[in-house]
């Protein structure tokens, strides 16, 4: 799978992104968010935070990706966003097919 430079650099402009960090308390880290946004951590290793629009939630191919990490890795959130275990160009390859 080969990756669209464009649309990876069109997907990082589009995202919020900040890095998680433990000392950051819970409330914190939700105050930050915007209204209508959530956060996802997503990596295999080290966890990057991504704060992205809740209309994500409509598109069929995040629903599935949400639908495998589910499956494989169930709903235990410890950093209190969704945890998605996968690489970052990844992710950035897939949220930039959405058409949000």
């Amino acid at each position: 799978m080969g990756f669209r430079l464009p649309a990876i650099v069109k997907a990082k402009r589009s995202l919020i992104r900040s890095l998680s960090s433990s000392s950051q308390t819970a409330d914190s880290k939700t105050s930050d968010i915007p209204k209508g946004y959530f956060a996802v951590y997503v990596g295999e290793s080290q966890k990057k935070r991504f704060v992205i629009p809740i209309s994500y939630l409509n598109e069929p191919l995040f629903l599935d990706l949400l639908s495998q990490v589910e499956e494989e890795f169930g709903y235990d959130h410890p950093m209190g966003g969704i945890t998605i275990p996968c690489s970052e160009n990844t992710f950035l390859d897939l949220i930039s097919r959405l058409s949000v």
